[in-house]
This record gives C-alpha cells, sequence and structure tokens, in this order.
C-alpha cells in the first residue's frame, strides 16, 4: 500500500478524519487536532456526569478478534462518554466461528444501522479492508490490526509525552524491546517523526530489532546503555511471545539481564526521563516492578490518556462522516436540480 492510500481512505473531501486506521499519511495538523481534543476531554473524569451528547443515537460496534481487555474497555468507556449506544461483539460465539465470512457480518451489522466499527483483528491490513468494502457512512477505527498499526495506543502515548514533556522538539526517545512483532513501535515511530522529536533510538537484540528498521529514519542500537544514554523518554514492550517463531532470544532472564530497565539502567537517561509501556507489563521480564511503580513511570497515565485520545478519535471520526454524507446529499441534489433544468 503506498503512502498516499492510507491518507486518501481515512480522510474526507474536506481533509476532516472519517476513519482511523494508522497513522501512515496523516499530517501533524491533524494529529496535532487529536492531541488539543483528547486534552479537553482530560477532566470529564473529575465530573459528577461523565458525558457529554457528541455521539448521542450512534451506535458503535466493538470488533474483536484478538483479545484484549484494556484496550476494549477503554474504547467502550470513550464510546460511552461521548453518549453512543455499545455492542460488544464476542466473536469466539459469533457467527464468524461457524464459518460465516467476515464480510457476510460485516453487512449484517451495516443492516442494524451501526455508525461505526471499532476493530482489532490479528491480521496486518484487516482495518484497511474492511474499510474499503463496508458501507461508507460507517466509521472504522483500528484498534490494533497485526504487526501493522496500532494508532490510537501512539497517539495516547504522544499525548502522555506532550502532557509531562511540554511537547516534542528537541526529545530523544528510545523505544525497546520487541520492535520485530509490535504494532505499537510502528505507529509510534510515525507519530513521533511526524510530531518532530529531535531523536528515536529502537533498542533491543539484532533478532528483536533488524537493522532495516533503520530505514525509518530510527537509530537502531543493539547495547541497552547506549541506546538509553540522555534519553527524555523510555517506551518498553513487552516481548510478544505468541507472535515469535524460533530461538529469536535464549531466554526471558537472559532478556532482562541484557535489556530489561531497571534503576541502575535507568540512570543512563535523563534525570528526569519518563517511563512508559503500553501495557500488559511483564516485570522481570521487560523492567522491574520499582520502575514501574516508581516516580518516573508515567503508565498509569497512559491508560487515564487513552480514553480522552479514543473520544478524540471517535468523536472526529463521526463528524468527518456526517460532513460526508451532507457534501453527497448536496452534490446529489444538485445534480437532480440541473438535470431538471
Amino acid at each position: 500500500m503506498t503512502q498516499s492510500e492510507p491518507r486518501a481512505l481515512q480522510l474526507n473531501e474536506k481533509g476532516q478524519l472519517k476513519h482511523f486506521l494508522s497513522l501512515e499519511g496523516l499530517d501533524k495538523t491533524i494529529l496535532t487536532e487529536i492531541l488539543d481534543l483528547a486534552e479537553s476531554f482530560l477532566n470529564m473524569g473529575e465530573q459528577s456526569v461523565k458525558k457529554v451528547p457528541l455521539l448521542r443515537g450512534k451506535t458503535v460496534v466493538n470488533l474483536f478478534f484478538e483479545n484484549s481487555t484494556r484496550t476494549r474497555t477503554t474504547f467502550e468507556l470513550a464510546a460511552k462518554r461521548l453518549s453512543a449506544d455499545v455492542i460488544n461483539l464476542n466473536i469466539e460465539t459469533s457467527a464468524t466461528s461457524k464459518g460465516e465470512s467476515l464480510l457476510d457480518t460485516l453487512q449484517n451489522l451495516e443492516a442494524m444501522q451501526s455508525d461505526m466499527f471499532v476493530v482489532r483483528h490479528g491480521d496486518s491490513g484487516a482495518a484497511h479492508f474492511i474499510a474499503e468494502h463496508c458501507t461508507p457512512n460507517v466509521a472504522i477505527i483500528n484498534a490494533g490490526d497485526g504487526r501493522h498499526a496500532h494508532p490510537t495506543q501512539a497517539m495516547l502515548d504522544m499525548l502522555t509525552i506532550r502532557r509531562h514533556k511540554g511537547g516534542f522538539e528537541g526529545l530523544k526517545v528510545a523505544i525497546v524491546g520487541d520492535i520485530l512483532h509490535s504494532r505499537v513501535a510502528r505507529s509510534q515511530i510515525h507519530a513521533l517523526t511526524t510530531l518532530g522529536v529531535e531523536e528515536i533510538r529502537l533498542v533491543g537484540p539484532k533478532t528483536l530489532v533488524p537493522n532495516y528498521f533503520s530505514e525509518t529514519g530510527a537509530v537502531i542500537c543493539h547495547e541497552l546503555q547506549a541506546g538509553l544514554q540522555d534519553v527524555d523518554v523510555i517506551v518498553m514492550l513487552r516481548l510478544q511471545k505468541e507472535r515469535m517463531h524460533g530461538a529469536l532470544l535464549p531466554s526471558e532472564s537472559e532478556f532482562y539481564r541484557l535489556y530489561g530497565l531497571t534503576m541502575e539502567s535507568m540512570s543512563w537517561a535523563k534525570p528526569d526521563v519518563v517511563v512508559m509501556h503500553p501495557g500488559p507489563i511483564n516485570r522481570g521480564v521487560e523492567i522491574s516492578s520499582e520502575v514501574a511503580d516508581g516516580e518516573h513511570s508515567v503508565i498509569l497515565n497512559q491508560v487515564t490518556n487513552g480514553i480522552a485520545v479514543r473520544m478524540a478519535v471517535m468523536s472526529m471520526a463521526m463528524s468527518g462522516q456526517v460532513q460526508s454524507q451532507e457534501s453527497e446529499r448536496s452534490m446529489a441534489s444538485d445534480t437532480m436540480v440541473g438535470e431538471k433544468v
């Protein structure tokens, strides 16, 4: 897929978001708009009534073909805080597990007048496929597809960085661990590059950080000290054992010895470094409990920020869909007037 295709698929004719599939092709203006809108939603959790009517009367369907309690729950909370009706489709007991095709399932959900699908799937490109084949008036939000992308996770990470660092210019960010299998890392690289950080370092063993990742513009580091030296932000990634094939690691204990984040290894970074992790955390494998629960950790802030970011993305996509539908109706009306004349 070319760089222009994701942009054309995700934006309407006015340049507004109508699907959120990946960060490829989205410019700094769109990403900043998402962050700014998310900021406005952040204080809702402290209000007695945690709702706004932006998606009132709309139906959001969570289509999770992979398990993810944290992501599904935050999407559900986000939709409900926008006043949407939410359906969580249990894929294990749905018709797809009985042989029905994905497209047949989508068409049945469309026939129920659904307005938005939040999709998590094990195959890369699944969200794009659904956006291309479903009816145009349904917004598709990618909640993670294969090794390809996890754009809302990347954006909640960007919001976390901006709130703790004030911006992105001049920052050095280290992403440590299983880069090879990580859709989060791929989306983070796009976001960090677009938002203008000074340097991105990808840190890990050669088996999990192949040299071809240098094509992204990131610096490859196979030694932890070199990767963490004087960085402002450390993002630790989960070892995705379910996606690994072959002997990519000698052992988890050996990985922790060489690449695990401890108080000692964190001392190589800047004194005000912030530590992030998309979760779930494997303590004693990627990160020590002392660091995960320490003063530099913003991991729980990421979870809170995730609700606000998903609210922002869902409301922007729905607004973009409405604008597209109004434009189509206007064009159809003009055509009919022209034909009568």
